[in-house]
């Protein structure tokens, strides 16, 4: 699992400056918002922002921060969605995800106890995540994937329905965050 790959992979999907009406992030470029930004220690207007400045904030608050990098040793596609989600969504929603599909996949809990849904990964979720691989194999890696974005498009489409503004924002979410 190669962070910067994800980083700049991320980057690019995010696209340069914007100020979107419709977005309440306000001012954001390479994806990271004015206020992040900014309790990151970056002063500048956020047209300036050096993408190694988000790259340093995606690696930090997105990557090793949540411990995906933790999920990376174990299942590389999930972190790698964990670390999408999470730049989008924010971690928490992303480890929440990936809790809840852990806990809905543990046929009962008898192929791993069930796990809080918190958001935050730790011990008990990333051996609920080793429980989960040594029942299901390679091929359990590519279903927990599809839970987990079954989860995350569930939720775009609640934030359209529930903020029409968000609707400018649907289309793309859907086209560039799932599958």
């Amino acid at each position: 699992m190669d962070i910067d790959s994800l980083i700049d992979a991320l980057i690019d999907r995010e696209g340069d400056y914007t100020d979107h009406p419709a977005d309440r992030g306000g001012p954001t470029r390479f994806g990271i918002t004015e206020a992040v930004a900014r309790a990151n220690g970056y002063e500048g207007a956020m047209r300036d922002l050096p993408r190694d400045a988000a790259a340093g904030i995606y690696r930090r608050l997105y990557w090793a921060r949540p411990h995906f990098d933790a999920v990376a040793e174990r299942a590389p596609a999930i972190a790698a969605e964990m670390f999408d989600t999470g730049a989008n969504m924010g971690p928490k929603i992303a480890g929440c995800f990936l809790q809840r599909a852990l806990n809905a996949l543990n046929r009962g809990a008898r192929d791993y106890a069930d796990i809080a849904v918190d958001g935050r990964i730790g011990a008990a979720t990333l051996a609920a995540l080793d429980g989960f691989l040594r029942h299901r194999g390679a091929v359990g890696e590519t279903v927990l994937l599809k839970a987990i974005e079954a989860l995350q498009g569930e939720r775009y489409l609640r934030l359209a329905e529930s903020r029409p503004a968000n609707e400018a924002f649907l289309y793309g979410w859907l086209a560039n965050r799932i599958g």
